[in-house]
């Protein structure tokens, strides 16, 4: 994990700086970037050694929405949003556009390289192995998924839900147990965080998006009988 790349783009200098700081420690290393324009220009120029993005949301120029837009459209490196607003619907909005992580200033900075390195360490496992699921391949090495023999493009925090749900498979997972596992550490947000992306992922996985069952007053459950 050291020597990963984490782009840092926040309008703040001193906020670019603090993040910097504790990640170098950490051994990454570090592009910034002033603006939602630099960000874009920053990550076309480097797309290929960024391992991950800070993304504040209040920017000049171009705010962190439109970056997040427009980076989903070609590419599915983790991004954590840090913003100074903690409203929950902005937290849904952002998960809703592909976020895999959202934290809200003022935060503490170890707790922020410590979702940092979770994220890596979960986006990069070296697992090889493929399974199917009743016409759901899933490649764990790769960190790909088919629907039909057709690619289908997932966050990372889509991914580990289905891969979550699939290993469970016909068991009646709660929407806290979900949290626990799947965001990996103490989530404070509500738990409709959970249905935003069981409906993303239902829609993206296209007629066999019916395997993921509602279980009411309980939670969800991957079933394909």
């Amino acid at each position: 994990m050291a020597n990963d790349c984490i782009l840092i783009v926040d309008d703040e200098q001193r906020m670019r700086k603090l993040i910097k700081d504790f990640l170098v420690a950490k051994g990454f290393s570090i592009l910034e970037a002033e603006d939602g324009e630099k960000a874009l220009e920053v990550f076309s120029e480097n797309r290929n050694k960024i391992s991950l993005i800070l993304l504040d949301v209040m920017m000049p120029k171009l705010d962190g929405w439109s970056v997040l837009r427009q980076i989903r459209q070609e590419s599915k490196v983790p991004i954590i949003m840090l913003t100074a607003r903690g409203e929950e619907q902005d937290e849904l909005f952002g998960f809703e556009l592909g976020v895999d992580e959202y934290i809200s200033k003022p935060f503490s900075p170890k707790i922020l390289v410590a979702r940092v390195e979770a994220i890596l360490k979960r986006a990069t496992k070296d697992v090889k192995e493929i399974k199917e699921y009743s016409g759901i391949e899933i490649d764990k090495e790769g960190r790909t998924v088919k629907v039909d023999g057709k690619s289908v493009e997932l966050s990372l925090r889509e991914y580990e839900l289905l891969v979550y749900l699939v290993e469970n498979e016909n068991i009646a997972l709660s929407r806290d147990k979900i949290l626990n596992n799947v965001w990996n550490y103490d989530y404070y947000g509500d738990s409709r965080t959970i249905d935003s992306h069981i409906k993303k992922l239902r829609h993206k996985l296209g007629k066999r998006g019916k395997y993921i069952k509602t279980i009411r007053g309980v939670g969800y459950k991957f079933e394909t009988k």
